[in-house]
């Protein structure tokens, strides 16, 4: 897999940005990536060195339109905790 086939995106919440300052990031990665791979990836495309990383996936929920019941896909997130004196500039 190439890095960016592992990370699909830098989430930006409101939770997310309390954890900035402290060298945190939240990334929406592709379920069948490990930690190892993610960190891989995230210093090979951020130019960044990582200190550690926890991955969850998020279950989907379930939703009706009118009267079928759907459900929203399952999502793998990872939080990146980076080394000190690392930061990574996100727009």
């Amino acid at each position: 897999m190439y890095s960016y086939d592992i990370i699909k995106a830098v989430l930006k919440t409101e939770k997310s940005t309390l954890l900035e300052p402290q060298g945190k990031y939240l990334f929406l990665v592709n379920k069948s990536a490990n930690k190892i791979q993610i960190r891989r990836a995230v210093e090979e495309i951020y130019k960044v060195k990582v200190k550690r990383v926890n991955s969850f996936v998020s279950s989907g929920k379930l939703k009706r339109v009118r009267y079928q019941l759907g459900k929203t896909p399952d999502t793998k997130k990872a939080l990146v905790t980076l080394k000190e004196g690392h930061k990574i500039t996100v727009t």
